[in-house]
């Protein structure tokens, strides 16, 4: 990814959102439980009492993570049309002559056969190229090549 703020596709906008929807409603289940000020038990209660103060802790990390990718992307704007980022829609050809269109994004989602993420090893090599330029990038078989024939932005 650049250095600059990132531009992310509406579907990994709304699987965010999602998220953080279910994690405030986790955070509030659970800081319910916390006892402010009064005596704890035994060790035991005392031990479950810290890991529920943990568990708030790391879903509270979490939460300020999502808030900042969501401004993040708020500031970035769409993706560009001119280079290759997040939320692109790019159409290749494989060395082998085989043509293909992905999305690329930042999320693995099940449901998307055509997304690749932005930080697998064909994902970091589209990101930041145009059109007509050809990347290299590593396989399991070794390295390949892959001419970028179009982008745009995700329909």
């Amino acid at each position: 990814m650049t250095d600059g703020p990132e531009p992310i596709s509406a579907d990994a906008l709304h699987a965010l959102r999602q998220e953080l929807t279910e994690l405030r409603v986790g955070r509030d289940a659970v800081a319910g439980t916390l006892r402010e000020g009064e005596p704890t038990g035994d060790r035991a209660d005392e031990a479950d009492e810290l890991q529920r103060a943990d568990d708030v802790a790391r879903i509270d990390r979490r939460i300020a993570e999502i808030e900042e990718r969501i401004r993040e992307a708020a500031v970035a704007g769409p993706p560009s049309t001119d280079a290759v980022g997040v939320g692109s829609t790019v159409t290749v050809r494989f060395s082998d002559g085989e043509e293909a269109t992905f999305h690329l994004g930042e999320l693995a989602e099940d449901l998307d056969e055509a997304l690749i993420t932005a930080d697998s090893p064909l994902g970091r090599a589209l990101l930041g190229c145009h059109a007509g330029e050809t990347v290299t990038y590593d396989t399991p078989d070794g390295t390949t090549r892959t001419k970028i024939l179009s982008l745009g932005p995700r329909a």
